[in-house]
């Protein structure tokens, strides 16, 4: 279903960011989480707008470009999901229910992937949610 919200690049970035630090708060990145956000920006983000980036491609796509190529970001898990946070207050108009359904859909998936929830993708989840579900 798209969204009658206009996203930015920006908007994807973030959202990378934010899938990255949700697989990496137990320190590691597994094959299984990549797959599943791979699978969900497939099944689900691609259909949420119509953005293109400068190839004219799906910018959706900038999750998962974001999201391998984190190493040259220089940031921390941490950094990243402050970093997806601060946006997220800057730009509240992105962020209606079924965007932050997806979020958290999205999120739950990746950290539920690879031999179940640990605690530390646990805290985050809960973080998130809490965030995402403060009025």
């Amino acid at each position: 279903m798209k969204s009658n919200i206009k996203t930015t690049q920006a908007f994807y970035h973030n959202l990378g960011k934010l899938f990255y630090a949700i697989a990496f708060s137990d320190k590691k990145v597994s094959q299984e989480e990549f797959k599943t956000l791979k699978k969900y920006i497939e099944n689900y983000w691609l259909q949420y707008d119509n953005l293109t980036d400068i190839f004219d491609n799906d910018a959706a796509h900038l999750i998962e470009v974001v999201f391998e190529g984190v190493q040259f970001f220089n940031e921390s898990a941490d950094d990243m999901y402050n970093a997806f946070i601060t946006y997220k207050n800057e730009q509240p108009h992105l962020y209606n229910d079924q965007v932050n359904r997806l979020i958290l859909e999205t999120a739950r998936a990746i950290a539920y992937s690879y031999a179940q929830v640990n605690k530390s993708e646990l805290i985050i989840l809960n973080k998130l949610e809490m965030e995402i579900n403060k009025l």
